[in-house]
């Protein structure tokens, strides 16, 4: 007696495998597409399946599984049937973002030439505070000087406090303005 081949012997078990799937969702339409996720996953899959052992629980296993985890996922989800979550939803506009970054540009161009190369070697160009100072020649202390006082410069330039938020989110330009350490390379 041979072994029916794994895809041929998938289809003898859809009746159980709806039946199982009712049993769990209650639904006949989501037990269906249940079922046509189960079937797309062990056919996707079937060369994981040990000829020989039981596709009947191999089957049943991908579909438990598939089962709990669309749970999980339904648990996730938040029903908005009359649409009131996503009128509340905004998308700022793209213009923002490059006025913004024409301010900081205009900002930027308006610090001595010192400052803006501390900040470009160590906020943009990600480099540390001893690398910047041996290639400008300078002391370690001198760096660190003129890159909190470009710092400095560029928020009163930008009219930026503490309790503003940041809009620019380009990471090269937020590690000039902020002194949260370099950019990695």
């Amino acid at each position: 007696m041979s072994t029916p081949e794994p895809r041929d012997e998938l289809v003898s078990h859809l009746p159980a495998l709806r039946a199982f799937a009712l049993s769990l969702t209650r639904n006949g339409a989501t037990a269906d597409d249940m079922v046509q996720d189960t079937v797309v996953k062990a056919w996707t899959n079937i060369e994981k399946f040990e000829v020989g052992t039981n596709m009947r629980a191999w089957l049943f296993t991908i579909l438990r599984n598939t089962y709990y985890s669309s749970r999980r996922k339904s648990k996730r989800e938040v029903a908005d049937v009359d649409g009131a979550f996503t009128e509340r939803l905004s998308v700022k506009p793209d213009h923002d973002g490059k006025l913004q970054m024409a301010d900081f540009k205009n900002a930027f161009e308006q610090l001595p030439d010192e400052q803006r190369e501390a900040l470009i070697l160590v906020g943009a160009s990600g480099f540390s505070y001893d690398e910047a100072a041996e290639m400008c020649g300078v002391a370690v202390g001198t760096i660190k000087s003129r890159a909190n006082r470009g710092r400095a410069k560029l928020a009163d330039l930008l009219d930026h406090d503490d309790d503003t938020a940041m809009e620019l989110t380009d990471p090269a330009t937020m590690a000039v303005v902020t002194d949260s350490g370099p950019v990695t390379r």
